[in-house]
């Protein structure tokens, strides 16, 4: 049983040199809180195409990253407290060598399941006030992951994680992140990849294409911010 220390919500607000709409920045919530098919009450996502929805409903990062952060790239306001990734829930226990594709946690009256890592972007440099923050989280490896919601419930800061399934504890999120990024074009973990089905469509796609195109899909646009042209 992993206790969740927050529960972290946040409104759409404008953000970085494009003042695009995120929801990037969040805040802890007391009490009780409704855990719906797409999220929390209260919680949302400016760029619905490429954030929240189902598949990404609840976002997770792990509260003992924050140390090696604060070294790596220096004091910053928000890492002085749970919710500067953006984060639904922050813990301590858990991390992406731990948490595997499919796996399922009871959480107070809700049941989620981990459905696939995060794919950092450029929302992160604006957050952290680093032009490359997005690489350096891609890199380390330190990503926090994504859950989809099988029954929905209500939920409160202090309710234990509680799993009560694994359907495929050898895909961990560690082992997600090497083949996307480190180990890139390794043709029998893509192959395996492919038939890894509680992994989203979208994860499974990228396996398919560079195994059809012998090719890495181009990553510099999501994790560099471009200024608007009147800028």
């Amino acid at each position: 049983m992993i206790p969740v220390d927050e529960i972290l919500v946040g409104a759409i607000a404008p953000l970085g040199l494009r003042a695009a709409p995120s929801g990037i920045a969040k805040s802890p919530v007391q009490g009780r809180l409704f855990l719906g098919p797409e999220g929390f009450t209260g919680d949302a996502q400016g760029d619905r195409k490429h954030h929240g929805g189902v598949e990404k409903a609840v976002h997770h990062y792990a509260y003992e990253h924050y140390p090696y952060w604060i070294a790596a790239i220096g004091e910053r306001d928000v890492l002085t407290r749970p919710g500067a990734f953006g984060e639904n829930l922050s813990t301590r226990g858990l991390t992406e060598q731990d948490v595997a594709i499919g796996d399922t946690f009871r959480l107070g009256e809700a049941v989620i399941q981990v459905s696939q890592g995060r794919q950092p972007c450029w929302k992160l440099n604006a957050r952290f006030d680093a032009a490359d923050m997005a690489i350096q989280v891609q890199k380390s490896g330190l990503t926090g992951w994504y859950y989809r919601v099988l029954e929905t419930g209500h939920v409160e800061p202090g309710d234990g994680l509680e799993l009560v399934d694994r359907l495929s504890p050898e895909w961990t999120i560690q082992r997600l992140w090497r083949v996307l990024y480190i180990d890139t074009m390794n043709h029998d973990e893509l192959a395996a990849m492919v038939d890894l089905e509680h992994l989203p469509e979208g994860w499974r796609g990228y396996a398919r294409k560079r195994l059809a195109t012998r090719k890495v899909e181009d990553w510099s646009r999501r994790l560099n911010e471009t200024p608007p042209a009147s800028a």
